[in-house]
């Protein structure tokens, strides 16, 4: 079988330096916001190209407390996309805020800067561009927006850790950057876990004061926070990881490479609409997706070849059930809802054999043969 995903292979590749890293944490008794936490924020920050990095229980909570941080809540607007996790809604309508959805460009699945330009009203306090699959949005003009309209950017960069724009770190350009440490991500921890990251001081210590039931120190509250702590174990799992993830990174560039090739060898690129990059852009392929009209069929011709596709994301937020009262209808944001009907994500990681791609590549192109 060829999933997903596999991280047994990652684990067995990294296991004396991953079990001895647990070891140490277990030995050394401390198991919250210890040292291990302290130094993979300093480690990602200097990664990332920021000053701050603010360690989290999720990407979810990095999310949350970015906006709380930011004074985001009852009755202000933030602009996001309808197609990604439903995360990134969550976190706004958490707060107190309503998400106002934004159509995406189709080439590259994420938000399209016109269409945010054409949301913004009176109420509009913030912009969440969601670099979806590890492609980087387009900042440049997402930038202009929010300085046109005095807006804030939170970077929801849960698929995008290493993905570059114009040479600059996704997470680097907003107010705050938010990622996931989701096993599954390309820097999975084993659990849950996520980062908050800035330039802005003031905003990195409202952030370690939310993350701790809104206490200054001990005991003594100050702002409702909550408890959102990234523990040790999970911190010295990803310091571990970190070193390795420019390396991973690249091989699923090379990997996703071997699929456009294959693809394009087989005439069948622009039928399968295969991922496309923007060209100021360093893509870093969380997913390799593609396109196609007969998409839930595809999905069985390759199980039943022991195959295992999946399908990012399958209903757009604007017409999820929990977002009745925000007045979408089907039609209102039609490339996320075209998306939606057609994406398939085909197996990608690290570890994934050129004999795996071309097994999956050949099995697209035997089901396409026979429309």
């Amino acid at each position: 079988m060829i999933p997903p995903l596999d991280l047994r292979l990652q684990y067995q590749s990294i296991k004396g330096e991953i079990d001895g890293a647990i070891q140490r944490v277990l030995d050394s008794g401390s198991f919250i916001l210890g040292e291990n936490v302290r130094r993979l924020e300093e480690e990602v920050a200097s990664f990332l190209g920021v000053k701050f990095a603010v360690g989290v229980a999720s990407g979810t909570d990095a999310l949350e407390l970015a906006l709380r941080a930011l004074n985001i809540g009852e009755n202000d607007e933030v602009i996001t996309t309808p197609f990604t996790f439903l995360a990134t809604s969550e976190a706004v309508c958490s707060v107190g805020a309503r998400p106002v959805f934004a159509d995406i460009d189709l080439d590259t699945y994420n938000i399209d800067p016109e269409e945010v330009r054409r949301k913004v009203t009176k109420k509009t306090k913030a912009i969440i561009p969601v670099h979806l699959y590890g492609q980087p949005c387009r900042m440049d003009e997402l930038i202009k927006i929010a300085r046109d309209h005095n807006l804030m950017i939170i970077e929801d960069c849960a698929q995008a850790i290493g993905a570059e724009y114009k040479g600059r770190k996704v997470g680097s350009f907003g107010d705050c950057g938010c990622f996931s440490f989701y096993p599954s991500k390309n820097l999975g921890a084993y659990g849950d876990g996520g980062v908050a990251v800035t330039d802005n001081q003031d905003i990195a210590d409202r952030l370690r004061v939310l993350r701790v039931h809104g206490c200054r120190e001990r005991y003594y509250c100050v702002t409702r926070g909550r408890n959102s702590r990234l523990d040790e174990l999970q911190a010295a799992i990803l310091r571990v990881k970190l070193r390795y993830l420019n390396k991973w990174n690249e091989q699923r560039i090379e990997k996703a490479e071997v699929y456009n090739e294959l693809f394009k060898k087989s005439g069948l690129s622009e039928e399968l609409a295969i991922p496309g990059t923007i060209r100021e852009g360093r893509h870093v392929f969380h997913l390799y997706v593609i396109r196609l009209k007969q998409r839930d069929e595809l999905l069985k011709f390759l199980k039943a070849k022991d195959i295992i596709g999946a399908v990012h994301y399958p209903l757009p937020l604007h017409l999820q059930e929990i977002y009745k009262e925000l007045s979408y209808k089907k039609g209102d944001l039609p490339n996320a809802e075209l998306a939606a009907e057609e994406v398939i994500s085909l197996p990608l990681y690290p570890e994934i054999t050129k004999e795996e791609i071309t097994a999956v590549a050949e099995a697209v192109k035997e089901f396409c043969c026979r429309l």
